[in-house]
């Protein structure tokens, strides 16, 4: 408290030293309010730098502020649709200490509050109300948080309708999220989507009260039309199917133990999902994705090149188990070349971790992998006693050298990253055909490496083919750079729009949407059917 009066103090000084006389006259004419400000303020340095810049001046208090107050207070009450914190802005206490003003000095602080709220607002809804990194340790994607001192200059020289309207993000996707919560909303508040489906799985054919459950609920979904059949029919197996297509099921047309799981959720069930994904796309606003860039949606197990806005390339993609060192991380980085028959750098965790104790078994164990000591040399198993190490004293590297066998396989795709993280191929190619395929150590395994490669030099080669193979024919370790680095987004969405408006769902694999859904209600978030 001390520190604030003198911080205080310090911004009344330089005020009534620079402003001048006309200034020293105006505050003399208006003391209460000035130094209101200024206590206020000097408790936050982007509000003191803001206002010490302006000698105090209001920007929200006098009735030529009016616009200003009425653009802010629209917001306020409309942040709730974005899925915000709307009691971290307390309109309706602003509003009721502008009705109550009995003073300068009153005027002066609720200057200040409302100037603190509209930072808070400001940046919740631009990019994001929590600190991603301080719920899931996977998260660590960098925000670019607008400057706080900008953001109220900027405000305070624009049209403030205009201002505030622009600060969600742009993206197509993120109005098609709110319309989605809504619905949702609406949905909820209707009642939902009727009785669960009961029973164990159902095929084409079958008949009875389960089957018209599961119709009637593919009815409230919107996936089939109105129908009065008791049996498995083809217009019920279609629905079932685009249900699947979706959700990321495969799309057999049967209502297995899969499918009605998901049939079964509830919309508040997807206004979580929804609710995070708003949250999710305001930590990317800002952040240019690149005309052409690779989306890699963990939990949807998929890769994809959008070229100007359409999916140009797409393959399915196993991702990194769900155990706490090994979830794959989300982060934008920028890829910069392939490498041809790769070798494969042994992760120093997985070295100690895993191989390390089965070579203190079996010194043979893991024969397929060269030891490597500080110099480069390789080292004979022979030479080595194995027993006289731990994990932290183990002075050797791991390497296996280029082979089909290989554990990356063929070929990898190199984005530079302190997590150490690529996307490359394997030769565990079954896991592919998983419905979830989180199996990896935290690298993104793709399920048409060669493809990838092709669509990645086609800008650069006029056989891009050809030039692959050339590559790989070789047998030898080859580093191919892209002439033009392409970006690379590696994003967690369990709820995302289709370009015609529909969204597809997806299971939250590690548990992150949970948590980060927790830490939105935490910090104030409320939503219809679901407890603050």
């Amino acid at each position: 408290m001390i520190r604030t009066r003198v911080w205080a103090g310090m911004v009344l000084a330089l005020v009534l030293t620079f402003a001048g006389p006309g200034g020293q006259q105006a505050w003399a004419q208006s003391s209460g309010f000035g130094r209101a400000v200024a206590e206020a303020a000097a408790i936050d340095p982007a509000l003191a730098v803001f206002y010490g810049a302006r000698a105090q001046a209001p920007l929200w208090t006098t009735p030529e502020d009016a616009d200003r107050r009425h653009a802010l207070f629209s917001a306020l009450e409309a942040a709730a649709h974005h899925g915000l914190p709307t009691a971290r802005y307390d309109a309706a206490g602003l509003r009721a200490r502008f009705e109550r003003l009995a003073s300068e000095r009153e005027r002066g602080l609720l200057e200040v509050a409302m100037s603190a709220a509209f930072l808070a607002y400001a940046q919740d809804v631009s990019t994001g109300a929590l600190d991603p990194k301080a719920v899931d340790a996977g998260i660590v994607r960098e925000i670019a948080r607008r400057d706080r001192v900008d953001l109220l200059t900027g405000f305070a020289a624009a049209d403030p309708a205009q201002f505030l309207r622009a600060l969600p993000p742009s993206a197509p996707q993120y109005a098609q999220l709110m319309k989605a919560r809504l619905d949702l909303a609406r949905t909820i508040g209707q009642g939902g989507w009727g009785a669960p489906v009961p029973g164990g799985a159902l095929k084409p054919g079958a008949t009875g009260a389960a089957v018209i459950a599961l119709r009637d609920r593919l009815f409230a979904m919107g996936y089939m039309g109105r129908s009065a059949t008791a049996s498995y029919d083809g217009d019920l197996q279609k629905a079932v199917q685009q249900f699947q297509i979706d959700h990321g099921l495969p799309p057999d047309g049967v209502a297995g133990e899969s499918t009605l799981a998901e049939i079964n959720r509830s919309p508040q069930d997807r206004l979580r999902a929804v609710t995070v994904a708003l949250e999710r796309l305001r930590w990317m606003n800002g952040l240019d994705l690149g005309a052409r860039h690779i989306w890699v949606n963990l939990p949807d197990f998929s890769a994809r090149i959008i070229d100007h806005g359409k999916v140009t390339f797409e393959t399915v993609t196993v991702v990194g188990m769900d155990q706490p060192d090994r979830r794959s991380p989300e982060f934008s980085d920028q890829m910069e070349h392939m490498v041809i028959n790769p070798s494969w750098s042994v992760p120093r965790s997985i070295t100690v971790k895993e191989y390390l104790p089965m070579m203190q078994r079996n010194p043979n164990a893991a024969g397929h992998l060269k030891l490597i000591d500080s110099r480069g040399r390789v080292v004979p198993r022979s030479a080595i006693n194995f027993a006289q190490y731990n994990a932290r004293s183990f002075p050797y590297a791991m390497q296996q050298p280029p082979s089909d066998g290989n554990a990356l396989g063929l070929v990898k795709f190199m984005f530079p990253n302190p997590w150490n993280i690529y996307l490359h191929d394997t030769p565990s190619k079954s896991l592919f055909s998983r419905e979830v395929r989180a199996f990896s150590h935290g690298c993104i395994r793709v399920g048409r490496p060669f493809d990838l490669a092709y669509a990645l030099l086609a800008p650069q080669s006029d056989d891009p083919q050809d030039d692959f193979q050339r590559h790989l024919d070789s047998g030898r370790e080859t580093t191919v750079r892209l002439e033009t680095p392409v970006p690379v987004h590696l994003v967690y969405f369990t709820a995302w729009p289709m370009p015609k408006g529909r969204i597809e769902y997806r299971r939250d694999v590690y548990g992150r949407d949970a948590l980060l859904f927790a830490a939105l209600q935490k910090a104030g978030v409320e939503l219809p059917g679901i407890g603050g």
